[in-house]
């Protein structure tokens, strides 16, 4: 496979109800098998609640902002330059703690699926559901 140059006006922004993301690289976009590499912007008081990939390894890294991350049931506040290594399976979730953007970057690894990427929300069951409380 040859190698690719991605640039921003090639990778469309999804808009969701918690913030926007860009597919940096996955399957469909540039063919890759062993990264996905997903640009995610984070609303304020918004966050990518409790959820797991259960073959993929993921990092997520802070490039903007302050991220309330929660690896399993402890929770840190990350800033810009700080990541968090999360195992496959491993429940995690991503909520702006600031007052404007947040911006992270998150690699997971292999790809997954035809779209490169799984993910299993858990966020209603316990004890996911009680933690921010």
């Amino acid at each position: 496979m040859p190698g690719k140059f991605v640039t921003a006006a090639e990778t469309p922004q999804e808009v969701l109800d918690w913030g926007r993301l860009r597919w940096l690289s996955h399957p469909p976009s540039t063919g890759a098998t062993q990264l996905t590499v997903i640009d995610v912007t984070l609303a304020p008081g918004k966050g990518h609640d409790f959820h797991k990939h259960p073959d993929q390894e993921e990092v997520l890294y802070v490039v903007a902002g302050t991220v309330e991350q929660w690896v399993d049931q402890e929770m840190r506040i990350l800033g810009p330059g700080d990541s968090a290594y999360l195992p496959a399976d491993m429940v995690h979730a991503s909520f702006n703690a600031g007052d404007t953007d947040a911006k992270i970057v998150a690699i997971l690894g292999p790809c997954v699926g035809e779209g490169g990427y799984e993910l299993v929300d858990v966020a209603g069951e316990a004890p996911w559901n009680t933690l921010r409380s």
